[in-house]
């Protein structure tokens, strides 16, 4: 290897001085400028710059050979890193250590002559043997991300979405609901948001591609930008002329997910709920919402589930906030991650004078404007 080398070094310095033999007759103009008296003007002859350009351009075609022939026929995938700030030449340097090139200067030179050496990415990339080092050059363009997808599926309260990153992740759960539940992020959605509170209803639901090596601050900050995405400009216009915050519409809404299985019912049971909310109605301000409920039980270790049907005679053992059959009003926030649907229905609900809905068992609701027409449905659909 050292006499090829040599032998290559000996070719090259001949050519070198071939070349400086053509161009004698401005030999001590040439001179000065190597010397570094500065740069020339276009009469002046050839600059500095120019002469490296040439001479390492005439050095790559002399060692073509090396840059378009493979280490090996071998095309096992090796993993290769870059890290952020790594320079051409350590780059060059591994890449001959583990065998993928042959020579590190020259790889050096080829990515600096061929402007690469400033786009070469930080990040994961999968290189092979058998791969030429002009190959090699420009796949270190583009780094190579690992991915895993991940679904989140509406209704999902914080602790349902930390069992399935525990399933399907390396993301801690437990740092997961740490950070969900700190509140401490700054995205534009959550600017009506109480300080404090968590950022349940805001993980918007849906199937996404994360980096393989994403943490648990990393991903609520995916989820609450696809949030603040889908939530548009006009729905929060919406959202403010009916005299409501974003962060009202997220906790209604994601009641009305708990409540609603038919995409076409959700206008109308956010429109019950929206005609609950007004004190002077038969239902006094309350919601009486069995997920707010179901939300403030929480785990039953007896079924194994958070969500568990609600009793009647349950409604008043558990003294909390979030049981809306308590106190009055919207819960003190979002008990889960609504669907687009669910927050739509909010921003434009139906027009009804509803106050009652009661499930037929497949699925749909039967409405009531009175408290005698929903005991007659009950009858009918018990």
């Amino acid at each position: 290897m050292i006499l090829r080398r040599i032998g290559k070094f000996i070719t090259f310095l001949t050519a070198v001085l071939a070349v400086l033999v053509v161009i004698a007759g401005g030999g001590w103009l040439l001179w000065e400028q190597i010397q570094g008296s500065g740069p020339s003007s276009p009469s002046q002859g050839v600059s500095r710059d120019a002469l490296e350009s040439f001479l390492v351009r005439l050095y790559l075609n002399l060692n073509q050979e090396d840059l378009t022939k493979p280490m090996s026929n071998d095309d096992t995938p090796i993993p290769f890193t870059i890290e952020v700030g790594e320079t051409a030449g350590t780059i060059a340097q591994r890449l001959q250590e583990m065998g993928l090139i042959s020579d590190a200067e020259l790889f050096r030179l080829y990515v600096k002559y061929n402007n690469l050496d400033a786009n070469l990415e930080a990040g994961e990339y999968t290189l092979r043997a058998n791969m030429t080092m002009e190959e090699i050059a420009y796949a270190l363009l583009e780094a190579r991300y690992d991915e895993i997808e991940i679904t989140i599926l509406p209704g999902w309260r914080l602790e349902e979405i930390a069992e399935m990153l525990r399933d399907n992740t390396e993301i801690s759960p437990e740092e997961f609901l740490t950070q969900a539940r700190q509140g401490d992020f700054e995205n534009p959605i959550l600017a009506d948001r109480p300080l404090g509170t968590s950022v349940e209803g805001y993980l918007f639901p849906d199937t996404y591609r994360i980096p393989a090596n994403a943490d648990a601050r990393q991903l609520i900050e995916i989820l609450l930008s696809a949030f603040e995405a889908n939530f548009t400009p006009e729905m929060r216009e919406a959202a403010a002329a009916r005299g409501m915050t974003i962060y009202q519409v997220v906790t209604l809404a994601s009641i009305v997910e708990r409540e609603a299985v038919l995409d076409w019912e959700r206008p109308i049971i956010a429109s019950v709920y929206l005609n609950r909310l007004d004190p002077n109605t038969e239902t006094r301000g309350y919601l009486q919402a069995d997920p707010t409920f179901q939300y403030a039980k929480g785990y039953d270790p007896e079924t194994g589930k958070w969500w568990n049907p609600m009793q009647v005679d349950e409604a008043a053992t558990i003294d909390s906030p979030y049981n809306t059959f308590l106190y009055p009003g919207l819960p003190p926030g979002p008990i889960c991650s609504p669907s687009l649907a669910s927050l739509q229905a909010v921003v434009y609900p139906a027009e009804t004078d509803y106050l009652f809905f009661y499930s037929k068992g497949d699925g749909s609701h039967v409405f009531a404007r009175t408290y005698e027409e929903h005991l007659q449905n009950q009858q009918q659909y018990q």
